[in-house]
């Protein structure tokens, strides 16, 4: 996946697209110095595990923006997580990511609210990486208070 990461690198610094190079610029960067933390190779799934938080922290900027009114930041960073999205495996449907959920509530069998840390220990392998786990949580904490 790195290798994938530096030929789009490559050849966005060539074709002379700014933001697309920037930012796997910034991925690049973050992933060498996990690299170097781990002091090995990082596994795809890592790799993954990285894009995702770079992709978090645009979000969470993009929110504050939005209210600071700052729409040309917003936008950019719109196209920064499209970039960053392209890394990602593919996306599940609200159908496929209420299927999960609801499977693990038949196997958890929650009473309360306080059951929110079991069911999220059941659903996070299955949906990690494919899905807004933020997104993932407000749904079962819909469903918890509906017990």
């Amino acid at each position: 996946m790195f290798d994938k990461i530096q030929s789009d690198y490559i050849a966005a610094f060539k074709a002379k697209e700014t933001i697309k190079k920037d930012v796997l610029g910034l991925l690049k960067g973050a992933i060498l110095n996990a690299k170097i933390d781990k002091k090995d190779d990082l596994t795809d799934e890592e790799i993954i595990n990285l894009v995702e938080k770079q992709i978090k922290l645009r979000k969470d900027s993009k929110e504050e923006y939005i209210k600071a009114n700052k729409m040309d930041v917003v936008e950019q960073l719109d196209q920064e997580i499209s970039v960053l999205m392209e890394y990602m495996p593919e996306q599940l449907s609200i159908e496929e990511i209420n299927k999960i959920i609801d499977d693990a509530f038949d196997v958890v069998k929650p009473t309360s609210q306080k059951e929110m840390g079991l069911i999220m220990k059941e659903v996070t392998p299955k949906l990690k990486g494919k899905a807004d786990m933020k997104e993932v949580s407000n749904i079962i904490k819909d469903k918890l208070s509906e017990l």
